[in-house]
């Protein structure tokens, strides 16, 4: 019984070392939000009348975004820059460090940008219980505040 106890938990451990450590091809995730299949309840995807709006040059709203999106923590950028006019971003769960995928384009229309944003998780076993969706909004809030 004691060795079965010790082997189901190193199975556990070793579970979630996988899920933290297992390496990330910048290309599977690095994608136009546009392309990105729905990701249904495991993330949120934004793009055309959806995809907000703000004041600004394209290379500006993103650099803007990218210093809102590296103040929280467990969050670093995956792949892309504001010369791409695409970035995309990981963000991390505190315990297990489930990884998110957040993938922002930068258009412009005009005298605003159009950001399309894709986002979503790696394992997409179920709900994300709304993470991505609230972790957008309080990024939008804040891209507001500091281009108006």
């Amino acid at each position: 019984m004691k060795t079965l106890l010790i082997l189901i938990l190193l199975v556990v451990i070793a579970g979630a070392l996988w899920l933290r450590f297992s390496p990330i091809d910048p290309d599977l995730w690095h994608v136009d939000p546009a392309d990105v299949d729905n990701p249904g309840a495991s993330g949120i995807r934004l793009i055309g009348r959806e995809a907000p709006r703000f004041p600004g040059k394209p290379d500006d709203v993103l650099d803007a975004f990218a210093d809102i999106a590296l103040t929280e923590p467990r969050v670093r950028i995956l792949d892309g820059g504001k010369d791409e006019g695409m970035m995309t971003f990981v963000a991390r769960s505190r315990i297990f460090g489930f990884p998110d995928f957040i993938t922002v384009k930068a258009v412009s229309e005009g005298a605003e940008t159009k950001l399309s944003v894709a986002s979503h998780a790696r394992f997409r076993a179920g709900s994300d219980w709304g993470v991505n969706r609230e972790r957008l909004d309080r990024w939008f809030a804040e891209l507001e505040q500091r281009l108006r």
